[in-house]
């Protein structure tokens, strides 16, 4: 595997709501582009951090006339990938085979559970537990008030489960192991760049964002105007930048805050 390349700081942000605003007229502002290329000029390592696949990431960023190729894509809240040869993107590093075997390990101990939730949530909402192809497993509501009562039963059942995990957002949930998400995955690669969290800005707006809005992984944290008031009040708890502007225009603040001090 070819060396990665220098970097002297990493630039992580979530894609739908803090990257771009599908409501907004303007979905991505250019001139948050611009800063980026800037940044990236100066040694910046632009990474998306996303819950979409890697592919649904790629058609993302054309739909949004993100025409600039990041430096690392984190997919799915956990795998990392970086560009290969002929525009191809590949795995980066151990990281990606350690949790997928986790993720087996995490079905293997938590099928009781994930087998009681199905029931619960076929019997007693009116949401869909999800089963794919590829050992994945979720619960999408309704409304936010079930997924709340949701995530309830979850959290009580975390001492039976010591590997139970999931990944929220807004009506949608995705279990997965508790060791992987946008936090982690986030530190594995700031370690395989030689860099620590100093060196790390963060930005996010929705639950499954709060791993990675942590100073363990990133001392510069953020989240825009339209994120959930509660990751505004976890961010300004770890003493972050809460964006008056949404999506791109808060990142815009946030970066001049954070980088032009």
């Amino acid at each position: 595997m070819a060396a990665a390349p220098k970097h002297s700081f990493i630039l992580c942000f979530d894609f739908d709501g803090t990257l771009v605003h599908h409501e907004a007229e303007m979905k991505f502002h250019p001139s948050l582009g611009d800063m980026i290329r800037g940044l990236r000029s100066q040694g910046a390592a632009w990474v998306i951090n996303t819950g979409r696949t890697l592919d649904q990431t790629l058609v993302g960023l054309a739909q949004y006339g993100i025409l600039m190729e990041p430096d690392y894509i984190i997919s799915q809240e956990c795998d990392i990938h970086r560009p290969g040869f002929f525009n191809r993107w590949t795995d980066f590093g151990s990281w990606n085979k350690q949790a997928r075997k986790a993720h087996a390990h995490f079905m293997k101990e938590t099928g009781p559970f994930l087998k009681h939730m199905k029931t619960v949530v076929e019997t007693e909402t009116k949401g869909e537990f999800l089963e794919g192809d590829f050992g994945q497993v979720g619960i999408v509501t309704r409304t936010t008030e079930e997924m709340d009562r949701m995530c309830e039963l979850i959290e009580r059942e975390r001492d039976r489960f010591p590997s139970l995990g999931y990944q929220r957002n807004s009506i949608y949930l995705r279990f997965s192991h508790i060791d992987y998400n946008k936090g982690s995955a986030l530190g594995e690669l700031a370690r395989l760049l030689g860099l620590d969290a100093t060196r790390c800005f963060a930005a996010g707006d929705n639950h499954n964002d709060i791993s990675m809005l942590d100073t363990r992984f990133a001392r510069m944290i953020a989240c825009p105007g339209n994120a959930l008031d509660p990751i505004k009040s976890h961010v300004q708890r770890q003493g972050g930048f809460v964006a008056a502007g949404e999506a791109s225009i808060g990142m815009m603040q946030a970066l001049t805050h954070y980088f032009t001090r």
